[in-house]
């Protein structure tokens, strides 16, 4: 049977439509799929993003944020910045502080002006001499020879916290060589604020005339309260007070300042510069803000003295007021306690060291414990899935810091050696500062390097270091502090810490994967800092701020061929305190044992690191020594005309094309890390050479200290931009010099070889150090952040507290 035509379109057109429905399906099915593939890649990007400011998901360590759980330090000196203030550990705080000035001197703009602690001030010295930790403390300062002694004592009671009483004296420090013609009068500004976001109100409390008799307030730490100031010795000439808004704690001085200005536009008749009395400001709709800010100001004749009596409404059974007399008898017992728990923790005077010594050691010790500040904010982070800063999550941060006047604020590397000295002194205050810190891990594992909480904080740091990048490690110093308990007091941990330490662990755990991750090298076994700028056309050598030695120099070049030998030896001294930590709370070791024997190896360190030309430990890297500075001075665009002068920038020039190889010129601080962990073996010839090399003056032997890094270097005490100049390139830093004295002594003190030469420079490194830092404190009235390696003098920020303070550890010997 024939078909015709329209039959066999039939078929065709029907086949047709099938594939076209097909081919529909498929378009659809691949749309789905697309559109899957890109809403996942989407969640999973934004799931990236998020990651940097997640926190580590496990249980805290701190488990209340109000201090009132650990009653005896809820009240403290936790404002570091500041000469002297205290405030409470919350969130939100009331706070407490004084400012000060010299009406002969002080000038509108604030100059002469005292309230945070400022190099700029050129104070003759300031710090605490004796300090706790929980109970009292007893500072001088010392402004154009006038003594400011502040002492404070605290008294358990009730349920806020109790009370605490303050005492400002001032005095001549030395009357008989006074200028007749020199200052005789000071005016004194005690003031009481309420942080941003406090629950609660303050009020200035009048008497006859106007006069501020009280202070009185509640919030929700605190309840009720009142503060009183009067005085105790001496004549006051002038007496006003400001009751007033402060914008916040970074505006103190401002406003204070400002209100001064009022006052004299005033045309006031009083003979000195005085406070204006109250100045509510007016809202936008004309209704007053209550005031957040009450200062009390006071100017005398020297000598006089003035008593801040603070007083919680929770304490009612008070029999006897912490005022008077009674404030005398509690100061003195407190004091008295201090000296004999001093001795008995470091033995300096069983140790043949004289009074003077011993006074000085006291203040260093109390200036590092005195200067553990509580910290409550947002710190700003990056990673390279956000497109800018993030804010991370609210938390709260109980520290120390390295320096009051430079530094206020938290430092990881540095902490783990702040911790060292602490944790001789109160096993619970490290405890809890670490348990802190450990808090601030994300999810990563991550934790930043700096910690630049609240408003003062954030005041005092250069815009461009605020933010942390979670790329970017520091040195793993708080296995240094661990190790350092556990060697000590294991038993007392295990007895009275364990669960602490149990919930410390996977955080531990969480931030040695995260440095055995993130910063390993391309060959196996070796690290590499992240951080450093590939780019970097203003550097000499591009800075390595991650290592903690900033300027150090490094390969001149940074690549991924980079492996860097102090990185290295951190992790194999971290893998070997975690395989501590494991046996002791009974968790597997094997896997932190067996990374600690492969990185300990010192046939494969010496394969990495060994230099077979230099003799030393060196980095390796992309590098050449052919590196300059030099005045570039570019070619006038059309646009500027011919009269503008061009000031030349100093310009990075590479005179000879960079090598994969050891950067074997540069010899210091870095080439003694298998030394100073004690991971090369006591036998080991390599250690030989080391103690050779250590004792060389051409190198880094002084009779101040160890060098950072050894005068035959090419970037020997060489600017590192045209203004930057040099840091870890030439000047003694005692942590590291700390931690080469420990090593000496362990050496010492196992049997090889080298006992006998290690025993040696134990004793006069040892001795050197101690020296030089009690002289030049003698001299100057600080410690420092480093010294000089020529003359011994203090450089850098002071007063430098922070691992300076080892020197403590060093006259008592504990290692």
């Amino acid at each position: 049977m024939v078909k015709n035509k329209a039959q066999e379109r039939v078929p065709k057109t029907r086949a047709r439509a099938k594939t076209n429905k097909k081919m529909r399906l498929s378009i659809n099915c691949v749309i789905v799929i697309v559109s899957m593939v890109i809403a996942g890649w989407f969640g999973y990007k934004g799931y990236l993003e998020t990651r940097v400011n997640t926190p580590y998901d496990g249980q805290k360590l701190v488990k209340y944020t109000s201090g009132l759980k650990v009653p005896d330090r809820y009240w403290g000196t936790y404002r570091p910045g500041a000469y002297f203030g205290l405030k409470t550990r919350d969130p939100y705080s009331l706070v407490t502080g004084l400012m000060w000035y010299f009406p002969r001197f002080v000038r509108y703009d604030g100059t002469g002006f005292r309230h945070w602690c400022e190099q700029s001030d050129e104070l003759n010295r300031y710090a605490w001499l004796e300090h706790d930790g929980r109970t009292f403390g007893v500072q001088e300062i010392v402004d154009n020879h006038v003594l400011i002694r502040t002492t404070f004592v605290k008294k358990r009671g009730g349920y806020r916290g109790g009370d605490w009483t303050a005492r400002i004296a001032v005095s001549l420090e030395n009357p008989q060589i006074m200028d007749h013609l020199f200052l005789e009068e000071i005016s004194l500004l005690f003031y009481t604020a309420i942080e941003d976001g406090t629950k609660g109100w303050i009020k200035a409390n009048l008497g006859d005339y106007d006069r501020l008799t009280g202070i009185e307030g509640n919030t929700q730490g605190l309840g009720s309260f009142s503060i009183n100031v009067n005085l105790i010795n001496g004549t006051i000439e002038e007496h006003s007070f400001l009751s007033t808004v402060a914008l916040g704690l970074n505006v103190l001085k401002g406003t204070v300042l400002q209100n001064l200005r009022i006052a004299a536009q005033k045309g006031s008749l009083k003979k000195h510069l005085v406070l204006a009395g109250e100045q509510l400001p007016l809202l936008p709709e004309g209704k007053r803000e209550d005031p957040n800010f009450v200062v009390t100001q006071v100017t005398g004749k020297i000598p006089f003295e003035i008593e801040v009596s603070y007083e919680s409404g929770s304490f009612s059974n008070r029999m006897d007021k912490l005022t008077g007399n009674n404030y005398d008898e509690a100061l003195k017992e407190h004091r008295e306690q201090f000296s004999k728990k001093f001795e008995s923790v470091f033995n300096l005077k069983s140790k043949g060291y004289k009074d003077d010594e011993v006074a000085f050691a006291k203040m260093a010790f109390s200036n590092l414990i005195g200067s553990i500040g509580y910290f409550y904010g947002t710190s700003q982070v990056q990673s390279t899935y956000t497109q800018g800063p993030v804010p991370y999550w609210k938390a709260p941060l109980y520290t120390a810091v390295p320096s009051r006047s430079f530094f206020p604020r938290g430092f990881l590397w540095d902490e783990g050696f702040h911790g060292l000295l602490i944790s001789v002194w109160d096993t619970e205050i490290e405890l809890d500062i670490i348990s802190h810190w450990f808090d601030l891990m994300n999810i990563e594992g991550w934790i930043p390097r700096e910690m630049i909480l609240g408003e003062e904080a954030v005041a005092k740091v250069p815009k461009e270091f605020i933010t942390q990048i979670n790329t970017n490690a520091n040195p793993p110093t708080f296995f240094l502090t661990l190790d350092f308990l556990l060697q000590r007091s294991e038993q007392d941990l295990l007895k009275h810490n364990f669960h602490l330490l149990d919930k410390l662990y996977p955080r531990l755990q969480a931030w040695f994967s995260w440095f055995n991750t993130t910063q390993i090298g391309e060959l196996p076994g070796t690290y590499r800092w992240r951080g450093r700028d590939e780019k970097a056309t203003r550097e000499l050598n591009p800075k390595t701020l991650t290592s903690g030695l900033d300027d150090y120099p490094r390969a001149s070049h940074p690549s991924v061929a980079e492996r860097h030998v102090d990185l290295r030896c951190w992790i194999a001294y971290a893998a070997r305190v975690m395989a501590n930590i494991a046996e002791m709370l009974s968790y597997p070791a094997k896997k932190y044992q067996e990374t600690y024997r492969y990185l300990s190896d010192n046939n494969l360190l010496n394969e990495l690191h060994w230099s077979p030309n230099a003799q030393a430990y060196s980095d390796y890297g992309l590098h050449t020594d052919k590196v300059v500075l030099q005045k570039i001075v570019p070619p006038p665009s059309r646009k500027q005309q011919s009269n503008v002068q061009i000031t030349p920038e100093m310009t990075r020039v590479v005179l000879e094309k960079p090598l994969l190889k050891f950067v074997d010129t540069t010899f210091g601080y870095v080439s003694l890390f298998p030394f100073i962990l004690q991971i090369v073996e006591p036998d080991s010839p390599q250690l030989g050479k080391i103690l050779q090399d250590l004792r060389d003056p051409d190198l880094l032997w002084t009779k101040y200290g160890l060098r950072s890094l050894a005068k035959t270097s090419p970037l020997y005490m060489k600017y590192n931009t045209q203004h930057d100049a040099p840091y870890w390139r030439g000047p003694i830093w005692i942590n590291l010099n700390y931690l080469t004295v420990r090593a000496a002594y362990y050496y010492s003190n196992v049997k090889g070889p080298y006992q006998e030469s290690a025993k040696k420079i134990y004793q006069e490194l040892r001795k050197n150090l101690i020296q030089n830092i009690i002289i030049q404190y003698k001299k100057t009235g600080y410690l420092w952040e480093q010294y000089d390696d020529t003359e011994g003098k203090g450089k850098g920020s002071h007063p430098f507290t922070g691992w300076t303070s080892l020197v403590v550890l060093l006259m008592a010997e504990i290692y």
